[in-house]
């Protein structure tokens, strides 16, 4: 059977995972009878977001992996925890955690730099030739991560297209139904919430690269 990480930033749009889209990556993968691990780095999150109101809570502190551990229903693992050998592929759902905790793209825009626990993490799908899926926000780590040239997408943004396109990148505009692949590299992204306005929007995108992502096994 394949298997297929998924890595995950926290648990909640505004600071961790963004939930629906994790949800629905899982329950693609479920549908075409594919395994899957969680994993998520174990570290503090960049700060707690009270999603009810918006307001960031100055005086509380949350862990990452703790966090994730939610959304897996507790079967998750540190990324340090990685055997590279035992999964086909890697699938990374967005939601400001990606930009906050995995990244600090949301602090430090186009300077910003990838967590090394990520950068190791995601490192040995890269190295190995092994595909990996990067959905709305996500998809802003790829330049780094791969390098000059790489192709992908985080929907029609103009600000963060840019952003991507200064750290070397080439962005491909997409509606929320698209996905963008780069076939040399192995990488598939699609603009989820970026553009999604509703939860069945956000499905066709993710389902479709889902698919994609396992094909290319």
């Amino acid at each position: 059977m394949k298997k297929i990480a998924v890595l995950l930033s926290g648990s909640g749009v505004f600071d961790g995972s963004e939930i629906h889209e994790s949800v629905l990556t899982l329950l693609a993968l479920s549908r075409l009878a594919v395994d899957y691990q969680c994993f998520a780095p174990n570290i503090s999150q960049m700060h707690v977001v009270n999603h009810l109101t918006g307001e960031v809570e100055a005086d509380e502190s949350r862990n990452v992996l703790v966090e994730s551990a939610r959304i897996a229903r507790g079967e998750i693992l540190p990324t340090d925890a990685l055997l590279i050998e035992e999964f086909d592929a890697l699938i990374i759902p967005g939601g400001f955690g990606a930009a906050k905790n995995l990244c600090n793209f949301a602090t430090n825009g186009s300077d910003c730099e990838i967590l090394p626990l990520v950068s190791l993490f995601v490192a040995e799908f890269a190295k190995t030739n092994k595909p990996v899926g990067f959905i709305c926000i996500a998809p802003i780590m790829i330049p780094r991560l791969y390098g000059e040239g790489v192709v992908a997408t985080i929907g029609n943004d103009t600000e963060t297209a840019q952003a991507f396109n200064l750290m070397g990148g080439c962005h491909q505009d997409a509606i929320v139904e698209d996905i963008v692949v780069d076939e040399e590299n192995k990488i598939v992204s699609t603009p989820a919430y970026m553009l999604a306005g509703s939860i069945a929007e956000a499905s066709i995108g993710i389902e479709k690269l889902v698919k994609k992502v396992v094909e290319m096994i």
